[in-house]
């Protein structure tokens, strides 16, 4: 459902440099991206850029009357923030009571402080409390306040109240935090916060002002993509590295990396989560500044139950998400489906599905650009197995050095970046 032009140009001129008025809106679960005003105004530096996301996968009991730290790692800084706080998969209005959003002390990613003074709370249309209906995500109002890129930040959120299933992302490799009983989003020393959690609550997204950042690409893909494998709360998942090859160029040319990785996820059937195909506007298109999305996804839909053993639905599918994301002027980069001999799910006649969805991605002609993860990742002397420095034991997924390789995989102007001669892998 694509939001009224009227509304779309409020959210963008409304905030200003100077002053910055009240925006959150609501949006649907599968909300149109906003594309006239950002894109018709400055198509090469949008107003908002995607600092950080997450896609929710699951819905877990609710967690009423508790304060809820969020831990989120930047990939560009701004002089404003806006929080996407999501319902998604709730089936009741979510009461939220606060939102606060603060730096985390730096160098302490498993403390729940903040620098002091950098605390700011959130509003919505210049409310402190808001309602999510089910089904949807909603934007805060600008939050004044100076991000800057791969730094902590710390969103946290009251829930005053039984509201039902709570939307989370499950797998966050990140060391988050709970405190029972009362509101505490205001507290700089973190000294409630005495339970934790590895999943991010209620939280989709962090968007940016002023990054000067041409706007932002979304890794859009399964456990791989969503880091299973590397070092918990040390942010080295591929797209984090990816966004520290980004953050190396000048500021203009840089762009902002959003991880849309589910783990167990798949292209074609709803599981863990839904499915890429139903979750791809949401994810992705409904995303601040995206200019393109490298898509790695079909592995679980390969080996999993049921599996799927037909190539042509794999390439049926990659078809329609291309020309969704070229219909909103969107790039999308193909990647390859790594190697898992080794693994409990591989069979040959799998192999031989992965084998020519692989041929497909690279010689199709459908996608923008090719990022050959497999390539990649894969051991010359056993081209179906990871390259044993780069397995964690498993076979299927990768330790930091097989991720800073995919990340290594990506051609920077295959995403529209200009960079110096040689540079762009």
């Amino acid at each position: 459902m694509a939001l009224p032009g009227r509304l779309v140009a409020t959210l963008v001129t409304t905030v200003s440099l100077t002053l910055l008025g009240a925006v959150g809106t609501t949006l649907p679960a599968h909300a149109a991206p906003q594309r006239t005003a950002e894109a018709e105004t400055a198509p090469h530096r949008p107003l908002w850029t995607g600092t950080w996301a997450t896609a929710p996968s699951h819905a877990v009991p609710a967690l009423p009357g508790t304060s809820i730290r969020n831990v989120v790692h930047t990939s560009v800084g701004g002089h404003a923030a806006r929080i996407r706080v999501t319902n998604r998969l709730g089936t009741a209005p979510l009461r939220i009571g606060a939102l606060t959003v603060a730096l985390q002390t730096p160098g302490a990613p498993r403390s729940p402080a903040a620098v002091p003074g950098s605390l700011r709370p959130a509003t919505f249309r210049g409310a402190a409390s808001v309602t999510v209906p089910p089904g949807r995500d909603l934007l805060s109002d600008p939050v004044r306040l100076r991000v800057p890129a791969a730094a902590n930040l710390l969103v946290t959120l009251y829930t005053p109240e039984d509201s039902g299933p709570a939307t989370q992302h499950r797998s966050a490799l990140q060391t988050n935090f709970l405190a029972r009983g009362a509101d505490h989003t205001a507290d700089e020393t973190g000294t409630p916060y005495t339970l934790t959690t590895t999943s991010w609550h209620y939280l989709a997204g962090v968007d940016v002002a002023g990054s000067g950042a041409r706007g932002s690409v979304v890794a859009l893909g399964d456990s791989i993509t969503d880091g299973s494998g590397s070092t918990s709360g040390a942010n080295r998942r591929w797209p984090d590295r990816l966004a520290a090859r980004l953050h190396a160029l000048p500021p203009h040319r840089r762009l902002g990396v959003l991880n849309a990785g589910i783990a167990g996820n798949r292209l074609l059937l709803d599981g863990t989560g839904p499915s890429v195909l139903a979750r791809f506007d949401a994810d992705v298109l409904s995303r601040a500044g995206v200019r393109a999305v490298i898509v790695m996804i079909g592995i679980n839909d390969i080996k999993g139950t049921p599996a799927q053993t037909d190539p042509a639905a794999f390439t049926d599918a990659y078809r329609s998400l291309v020309a969704r994301a070229h219909d909103r002027g969107v790039r999308v980069i193909g990647g390859t489906i790594a190697p898992y001999a080794g693994h409990s799910g591989y069979t040959e006649a799998r192999e031989a599905v992965r084998q020519s969805v692989n041929r497909f991605i690279r010689d199709g002609e459908v996608f923008d650009g090719v990022a050959d993860f497999d390539a990649a990742v894969r051991d010359p002397g056993q081209p179906n197995r990871i390259l044993p420095a780069y397995d964690p034991g498993d076979h299927l997924h990768f330790n930091d050095a097989g991720l800073q390789a995919m990340a290594d995989a990506v051609d920077l102007a295959g995403l529209g970046v200009r960079t110096p001669q040689g540079a762009g892998r």
